[in-house]
């Protein structure tokens, strides 16, 4: 009987947890095959490494590996992700940590706040200064659990620590004391009375990944009504509702703004006919002081995952 060879996609989120199930199961034919499980994973894992090294050196000797290419390298999820694990990312983690922040500043910025980066420490610490109306939020901590933290830990593994810091630190006449994540998030879940009240739960939303530049998607997440779109490479995630009309985003298209730059995108409601501003949040671009509700994405190459309120995850 011939042998069928399976023609789906592996799954690369799972992949790593795949790989440690192996080796401790090969634990129960005893240490030693255990040890030759993780010898044998590191000698692949050096293996492909080394030949990964020696493809960008073929590829930099014959001029080709130029800013765009590198740039795309690490755009690509999965990629950059190869390359982080054996040590050959093109950029720095300060440069990869700053990435990541620009991607979440939109998000941000539509609750009035910002963040900043102070430093990387040689020892693995990212210090992070919040501004705007994130200073002092109460729910500080819900916002950089969603938009910060799981942006920097995806861009940059190797880190050890968030550690963040406020103006109000500032004013204080202190030296910037700064509080670890940890900390912010003990209290609040003290203040919530439960660890799982901690303002959303990460959904992987596998339609995400296969949506195309300029395409507009409805879906729900949870119980909770999304509308997507991505421009170029980019993905953005809005709650289906418009902010002028309310309603649900049905026939909504996506166009390059009226004398704007290669690259604008604006999210037009069917309805009534507001537009928005995907780029900056979902602003409204009719004179309303009125926006989207934005929705953090994360997304490891495989899977895209988007942050949805606790109120209503599954």
């Amino acid at each position: 009987m011939a042998r069928e060879e399976s023609t789906a996609a592996p799954d690369w989120r799972t992949t790593g947890e795949r790989i440690d199930t192996l080796i401790a199961a090969s634990g129960s034919g005893g240490a030693v095959a255990r040890e030759r499980s993780e010898e044998l994973v590191r000698l692949v894992t050096d293996f492909y490494g080394a030949g990964l090294e020696r493809l960008l050196d073929l590829v930099h000797e014959q001029g080709r590996l130029d800013d765009d290419v590198l740039a795309a390298l690490a755009d690509d999820e999965l990629v950059a992700g190869v390359l982080l694990v054996h040590g050959l990312h093109p950029y720095g983690v300060e440069t990869r940590v700053e990435r990541a922040l620009e991607s979440v500043r939109p998000y941000l910025g539509s609750h009035g706040g910002d963040v900043e980066l102070l430093a990387v420490t040689d020892e693995g610490t990212v210090r992070l200064r919040l501004l705007g109306s994130c200073d002092g939020c109460p729910s500080s901590s819900v916002t950089l659990r969603l938009a910060v933290q799981g942006a920097v830990e995806a861009a940059a593994p190797e880190i050890t620590s968030i550690e963040v810091e406020t103006a109000a630190d500032e004013d204080a006449g202190a030296a910037g004391p700064l509080v670890p994540v940890d900390s912010l998030f003990a209290r609040l879940h003290a203040e919530s009375g439960t660890a799982s009240d901690d303002g959303a739960s990460w959904e992987v939303v596998p339609e995400l990944s296969g949506l195309e530049s300029g395409a507009v998607a409805r879906f729900d997440v949870g119980r909770m009504p999304v509308v997507a779109c991505r421009v170029g490479a980019d993905l953005f995630a809005f709650e289906d509702r418009c902010a002028r009309c309310e309603r649900p985003f049905e026939g909504a298209t996506l166009a390059r703004r009226l004398g704007g730059r290669s690259g604008d995108a604006v999210l037009r409601c069917a309805g009534c006919r507001a537009h928005y501003d995907v780029r900056r949040a979902g602003i409204c671009l009719d004179g309303d002081s009125v926006h989207l509700a934005p929705l953090p994405l994360l997304s490891d190459g495989a899977a895209v995952s988007v942050a949805v309120p606790a109120a209503v995850a599954p």
